[in-house]
């Protein structure tokens, strides 16, 4: 068979300019010319324009034959199904590019097949749609599996916007970080509020590049550790810097560090959830700081009322005076000093009465003279009192006088609570004075006498201590002077001189013109306490002396013939009593400054309580407020997990809203502890006593504990007894004891069975309740710290470091105690004392042991 050879065309025929027109508009398939647009620095394609499209694509994609807008500005679609992408990659490598796709976007619906390749500079792309034949099993599958994708991801974007708005609304402040450096990627408005911040300041950037006022104060450690460990760290009134509302500002936050895991599970961030406590860190500093004002205050005080009573003890130990303070209606000595104890005769014993240690006073109206002071509050004085008192050298009473004051004490209610005793021995003035009288009244007699009886009255004078001296005629000459009255004035010449001559000073005293008015009327003068100047020898710097004195006119033939003068010296008695005086109004004086300082200290005092008052009205509102914003997110939560199908959730999406669930788990958690301590603070329960059967509840706790006794296999020993009228309720104990047993059992070594043995022992005034363990026992840095609010000392059991405090209150609102003795590897015990009423039985019955 001859060889077919091909006929050689001229390359007119061979390549006719009209063919590839022919075969665009024959083509039955849909046939596009594109042309490449590049970026700005012609590196990347960016869009592709339209060079030509065929009748069949013409048809298919309702265009003209050179759209005027590019590839991707009429169909966007493009870029996100793939198709794009298909073409860039065809022009890029020069390879043929087959793609197939189910187009349902930009006004197209249906299943296409494509195929793409470069020529030259330009991209011819021939694709067709199967909606015009019948479609394969595998083309419909692939059509349906499209739309179920389609429909799912208009689902969760519909879901995640949901999740977005609760996010946005949350009342507390939320944000997540990524990576090493911490990059804020998502930050609520309550956030950004807070920080001071716009979400646009802070999304994008490091948390200490966006928040620089907060580097180095420790959030850097805190979040390395969340992200090296993995556990969250939960932080309390922890301090910060921010920058906002125009100045540099130091808050308070309680916040919570949760790791993020990215989609193979390792730690690629961290969240925090966090609130902003600044007021009541404030407040509760504000309360601090007065605390301390006040303490230094009181010590202040105390310090300087201890110093004034040690002066006035001082003082009082000194005077020459008899003092004494007295308590009570029974009138108990609670000081006296020396001169008194002499005036006792060393009886005086403090705690004793007044009829304790003078017995013989009782019948002379003295314990009588007390009673009348306590009663009414006025003060008794009296001058040269008698009184029988008992003398040490004899063993029976003897005749005494003293000058007496009863001043009554009062307290800060203006009620008499004792009487102050002062008492000065005035027995040898009293004697003197009356030997005088004695004497003056001999001497009147004398007068009427004959003149030798005067030389034996004057040798009566001589002995006598008063100063006694006479004078003769109206100008007042001096005819006699006793040795007491010529020692008065020695160095000085007196007898046979006038008054006016011998003493001119008494002129300036006024003692001469008493002398003539007592001259001219015969009335006798008495002078007391009388201050009196008197030169010495020569005119020389004399003395001044307080006395007492009598200007007395005498008689002969019935006719006043001169003046008889008789003085005592009271210098020593005045200035006792002036020294008296002086302490009274100095002891005056201080129990007003006591008083002023008492009211000052019930000011502060009250001024403390309506703090207290105020701070647990504003904590049981706060956590009543509370209450329903969280109940509102709690409720957003749940729809929005009900709203979010499994099998379409993002990895993280069911992580990030099991960690806010739990962290409104925590949150409603300690709204609930804030409720009960303010409601335990006001006192919302009343301590009445009621049969308080401690076998009973404490058989009750058991049972609610019974499944974690029998998982540590714990050995739990129980020896309790009755005991009646306990200040205490049932409810109250049974919080007390699943405390104490729970707190044993969780806090357990690893290394031995747990072994707990709870003992009660009922006294005549209270009841003792111990809880012992053989546990992970407390340093003695954790047993002081044991018993504050929200403080945790083991992490790795879960709790909320409010329960012992709880109790505490409970115990010491009830009048009683609670105490811990513990160490370190041994165990722990806990004993806890409540008080019992007067009436409490005194029987008790026998050990329960179970």
């Amino acid at each position: 068979m001859p060889d077919f050879t091909a006929p050689t065309l001229p390359d007119d025929v061979a390549h006719p300019t009209g063919l590839l027109d022919t075969l665009l508009t024959m083509s039955l398939t849909a046939v596009a010319v594109l042309q490449p647009l590049y970026d700005e620095h012609a590196e990347e394609i960016r869009d592709f324009a339209w060079v030509r499209l065929n009748p069949a694509g013409q048809q298919m994609l309702g265009q003209p034959e050179r759209p005027p807008a590019t590839l991707l500005t009429l169909f966007p679609t493009a870029k996100e199904d793939g198709v794009f992408e298909v073409c860039r990659q065809a022009f890029k490598t020069g390879e043929l590019k087959r793609y197939q796709t189910y187009y349902q976007a930009d006004g197209l619906d249906g299943y296409f097949l494509l195929i793409a390749q470069r020529y030259a500079d330009l991209l011819v792309v021939n694709f067709t749609d199967t909606n015009d034949r019948p479609r394969t099993d595998v083309e419909e599958a692939l059509r349906q599996s499209q739309a179920r994708e389609q429909a799912a991801r208009a689902e969760a974007e519909l879901r995640r916007g949901e999740l977005q708005r609760v996010f946005e609304q949350a009342p507390t402040a939320i944000a997540v970080y990524r990576g090493p450096n911490y990059t804020i990627e998502l930050a609520n408005p309550t956030v950004a509020r807070l920080w001071g911040r716009t979400q646009e300041q802070l999304i994008g950037k490091g948390l200490f590049e966006a928040l620089p006022e907060v580097a180095g104060m420790g959030y850097e450690q805190l979040l390395d550790e969340v992200m090296a460990t993995g556990n969250p760290h939960v932080a309390h009134a922890m301090e910060a810097q921010h920058d906002r509302n125009g100045q540099r500002e130091t808050v308070y936050w309680d916040f919570v560090y949760v790791p993020t895991y990215a989609a193979d599970g390792h730690i690629d961030g961290a969240m925090v959830v966090a609130n902003e406590v600044t007021e009541q860190v404030r407040a509760r500093q504000r309360l601090e700081q007065l605390n301390q004002e006040l303490e230094a205050r009181v010590q202040e005080r105390t310090q300087a009322l201890a110093t004034q009573q040690a002066l006035l003890g001082q003082i009082l130990q000194q005077v020459p005076a008899c003092i004494a303070t007295l308590s009570g209606p029974n009138h108990q000595y609670t000081f006296f000093n020396e001169p008194y104890q002499r005036l006792s005769a060393n009886r005086t014993v403090l705690g004793k009465t007044v009829a304790e240690v003078f017995p013989e006073v009782v019948e002379q109206g003295f314990i009588e003279l007390l009673d009348g002071v306590y009663s009414s509050g006025e003060p008794f004085i009296s001058r040269d009192m008698p009184a029988q008192l008992y003398d040490v050298a004899t063993g029976q009473p003897e005749l005494s006088y003293i000058d007496l004051i009863y001043q009554p004490l009062f307290n800060d209610a203006q009620q008499v609570h004792g009487i102050l005793a002062f008492a000065i021995d005035v027995t040898e003035k009293v004697q003197s004075r009356r030997q005088a009288e004695m004497l003056q009244e001999a001497m009147l007699a004398a007068t009427q006498r004959q003149v030798q009886e005067r030389e034996a009255l004057y040798q009566i004078f001589e002995q006598t201590p008063a100063a006694i001296s006479l004078t003769s005629g109206p100008d007042h000459h001096y005819i006699y002077l006793n040795t007491a009255c010529q020692t008065l004035f020695a160095g000085r010449e007196l007898l046979g001189r006038t008054v006016a001559e011998a003493l001119p000073e008494a002129s300036s005293q006024g003692l001469l013109a008493l002398i003539d008015q007592v001259y001219q009327t015969g009335e006798t003068y008495f002078g007391t306490d009388q201050l009196l100047f008197f030169n010495g020898p020569d005119d020389t710097v004399g003395h001044s002396r307080y006395y007492d004195f009598t200007y007395q006119a005498y008689r002969e033939n019935g006719n006043i013939v001169g003046i008889c003068t008789f003085a005592f010296d009271v210098t020593e008695q005045f200035q006792v009593r002036a020294q008296v005086q002086q302490l009274n109004e100095e002891l005056a004086a201080i129990n007003e400054e006591l008083l002023a300082t008492n009211e000052e200290l019930l000011d502060t005092n009250n001024q403390l309580q309506r703090t207290n008052r105020d701070l647990d009205t504003f904590v049981y509102a706060a956590s009543h407020d509370l209450k329903s914003p969280i109940a509102n997110i709690e409720g957003l939560l749940n729809a929005l997990r009900d709203y979010l199908p499994t099998e379409v959730q993002e990895p993280m999406v069911p992580r990030l809203v099991g960690m806010m669930e739990g962290s409104i788990a925590r949150f409603q958690q300690t709204v609930a502890h804030l409720t009960d301590v303010s409601r335990l603070q006001q006192g919302a329960e009343e301590l009445s006593p009621e049969g308080l059967d401690i076998a009973q509840v404490l058989e009750n706790v058991r049972l609610d504990l019974l499944p974690l006794i029998e998982s540590t296999n714990a050995d739990v020993r129980i020896a309790v007894e009755a005991c009646s009228n306990i200040r205490f309720s049932t409810k109250n104990m049974r919080s007390v004891l699943f405390n104490l047993l729970s707190n044993a059992l969780k806090y357990r070594t690893p290394d031995r069975p747990p072994q707990v043995h709870v003992r009660s022992h009922c006294s005549d005034t209270h009841l003792l309740l111990e809880v012992a363990d053989n546990g992970l026992g407390l340093s003695e840095k954790q047993q002081s710290q044991l018993f504050i609010m929200f403080r945790r000392l083991h992490t790795h059991v879960e709790g909320s470091g409010v329960g012992l405090y709880l109790i505490k209150r409970m115990i010491e609102n009830a009048g009683g105690s609670i105490t811990v003795q513990s160490q370190l590897g041994v165990g722990s015990t806990f004993t806890v004392s409540l008080p019992r009423r007067p009436e409490a039985l005194s029987a008790r019955s026998s050990p329960l042991n179970q």
